[in-house]
């Protein structure tokens, strides 16, 4: 009897787990479809406006006019929000149908990639990393601002991955790898130390992992591996989630030099021997320079064993929240401006 139990037991977590799927995949399935409805309908009225174009702006705010009379309680028809359904239709109206990657991102998200993009091959290239990376309109919108096509999807990237990885990890490696990296630190000057760099990523570790991409987890900083007799210092360690691999990234402020590769392979193979685990994959290093030499790096990474890839960074400076905080804003500026006395207040004559 208590075999049975056990039986029914197992068998009914499967069950409750079964179910618990299904409603996931049911709630995105609903959300979805209710997506897809919403840009047909706003695609659907973007023509109305286009093909009544030649009433201009009159008819777009006379037609925002009834529409909210009509249904008050709906938000999205002021005529901006018409005007943007206009440029979004007439953007893909040459198409024999709307992309199914846009049709699974949000309007504003499509508004978005419309307002920035001209080129619709990059414009899907950034729908499917919202669809795999989960960006809000507001991440897209700074990823576009940062360029992220231009240093992810299109650079010649600096790397031995073809000679030192299976086929599919080296290909999901080398995607997996930006140039330049851009960060987004606090309080860095330009005779900020590799430290000082180093430790201002760790407070900004949230904008890092961002940067860095998809499935990395951090595992520390300056993270000691020893030997018999010395203690090394890694500058930072990840964890890559997809690639099942530890990833070593070491920084350096200045332009590349081939010493750094002998000490980052140094440190790849020193994880390989101390933390890898039979399931995981071989280690990764990724070195990051302020500059560097196409062909002095493509000898270096010749000379190695390790998967080493090498790319640039810059560092964007950053007013921290807390300073801010307290700055006044520009209507506190401009109130200010208006109580000073005009005899205060220097003016460009003509």
């Amino acid at each position: 009897m208590s075999n049975e139990i056990k039986l029914l037991d197992d068998d009914f977590i499967k069950i409750v787990k079964a179910i618990e799927q299904d409603i996931l995949e049911t709630r995105f399935n609903i959300i979805a479809k209710a997506n897809k409805e919403v840009i047909d309908f706003y695609l659907r009225l973007g023509k109305i406006i286009s093909d009544n174009a030649k009433y201009g702006n009159n008819f777009i705010n006379k037609l925002s006019i009834a529409l909210k009379l009509d249904f008050p309680g709906e938000t999205g028809f002021s005529p901006r929000n018409l005007a943007r359904m206009r440029k979004v239709y007439e953007s893909y109206k040459d198409l024999a149908e709307f992309p199914k990657e846009l049709e699974m991102i949000s309007w504003s998200q499509n508004c978005v990639l419309v307002d920035k993009i001209e080129d619709l091959d990059k414009r899907l290239w950034y729908a499917n990393q919202v669809l795999e990376n989960g960006w809000s309109k507001t991440v897209l919108s700074h990823q576009i601002d940062l360029e992220l096509y231009e240093r992810q999807a299109i650079p010649y990237k600096l790397t031995n991955f073809n000679n030192k990885l299976p086929t599919t990890q080296s290909e999901f490696a080398r995607d997996m790898i930006k140039d330049p990296y851009i960060f987004e630190l606090a309080n860095i000057t330009k005779r900020a130390t590799e430290r000082d760099i180093e430790n201002a990523m760790i407070e900004r570790i949230k904008n890092v992992l961002l940067e860095l991409g998809k499935g990395f987890s951090f595992v520390g900083n300056q993270y000691k591996v020893s030997t018999n007799n010395n203690d090394y210092y890694i500058d930072l360690l990840f964890y890559h989630l997809d690639l099942r691999c530890f990833i070593v990234v070491e920084l350096k402020n200045t332009e590349f030099k081939p010493e750094f590769v002998g000490q980052l392979g140094f440190y790849v193979t020193a994880v390989d021997e101390t933390l890898k685990k039979e399931t995981d994959n071989d280690t990764i290093g990724l070195l990051l320079c302020e500059d560097k030499d196409k062909l002095t790096v493509e000898w270096s990474l010749k000379s190695v064993n390790a998967p080493i890839g090498v790319a640039s960074y810059k560092v964007r400076n950053v007013i921290p929240k807390e300073i801010m905080e307290k700055l006044p804003t520009e209507e506190e500026l401009n109130l200010y401006i208006k109580k000073l006395p005009k005899d205060n207040i220097e003016t460009e004559e003509d």
